[in-house]
């Protein structure tokens, strides 16, 4: 299972055209471009994808062209992550009918359901089809934690493997990895090195648009036993993080992708386009971070 959902995994946002439609060849043609730079893994239809205002059937015809376009040179997963138990059945049915390699299914929010309630949403989701699922954990959108306790019994089900960690407590993520084989991927790119420390798998990435040859190089050199480097390629990436996250990072890094002359296009609201400083700092920390 270690590269059953990819190593470097980037969150990738889904291109939209002028008058805002799903852009389907620009899907296409990001999703090749970001494996061709070092990505083994994409999730489609992500927070980072604005999921929460693109509709069922794009969400199929979007990990449909990047299914398509990355073949089996990426594993392609497929966020199927709702509020609504029996909606996530639907989404993930429709996600494995249009050839995602895996799901990725985040707690439900808002309605803030017990421990025992977020226990049975995932199983149920598990039990939707036969693809493997990743968990998605972080309560600063949800507002609910997956606590240890029930990740640890959520890995007992066969197709549960794998956890992206965005929880920002490294306490729990190595209690949980100590009592479980639940591949473990860092969802908060500030965390990727520490997380490594303690049995990470990979990363789901956000700024994996524009850094996946040195996540894939300090990810190397970790595994090699070069901490050294692995800190040093590391220390170089917080930069561009810190550029993209300071606003939602869908808009900065369709901002920025524009300017490069990727697919990108327009967020949807309630975002609102990146200012061109915003722009700016994103461009400059790369810059800085290539010199």
């Amino acid at each position: 299972m270690q590269h059953a959902l990819g190593n470097v995994i980037t969150a990738m946002i889904t291109p939209f055209t002028e008058d805002g439609a799903l852009d389907i060849d620009g899907t296409a043609r990001l999703a090749s471009h970001l494996v061709d730079i070092g990505n083994d893994g994409l999730v489609v239809n992500g927070t980072t994808g604005e999921a929460p205002t693109t509709t069922d059937q794009e969400k199929a015809l979007a990990v449909r062209a990047v299914r398509e376009a990355v073949g089996d040179r990426a594993r392609v997963i497929a966020g199927v992550g709702t509020n609504d138990t029996a909606h996530s059945v639907e989404l993930a049915r429709q996600a494995e009918a249009a050839g995602a390699h895996g799901l990725l299914a985040v707690t439900p929010y808002y309605n803030k359901p017990p421990q025992e309630g977020i226990l049975q949403h995932f199983r149920t989701v598990a039990d939707a089809t036969a693809l493997p699922v990743m968990l998605y954990d972080i309560p600063g959108r949800s507002a609910a934690e997956i606590a240890t306790s029930t990740l640890i019994r959520l890995a007992e089900h066969p197709r549960i493997v794998a956890v992206k960690d965005a929880k920002g407590d490294l306490a729990a993520s190595a209690r949980v990895l100590a009592a479980t084989d639940l591949l473990w991927y860092s969802g908060d790119d500030v965390l990727n090195l520490p997380l490594l420390s303690l049995g990470a798998t990979g990363f789901v990435s956000v700024s994996g648009h524009f850094v996946a040859p040195a996540l894939r190089a300090m990810r190397e050199a970790f595994v090699a036993g070069d901490v050294a480097t692995a800190r040093k390629l590391h220390f170089a990436t917080l930069p561009t993080t810190d550029a993209i996250f300071v606003t939602q990072a869908a808009i900065s890094v369709k901002g920025t992708l524009n300017r490069q002359g990727l697919p990108a296009g327009p967020v949807r609201s309630p975002l609102i386009p990146a200012t061109p400083a915003q722009i700016d700092g994103v461009i400059a920390a790369l810059e800085a971070s290539s010199g």
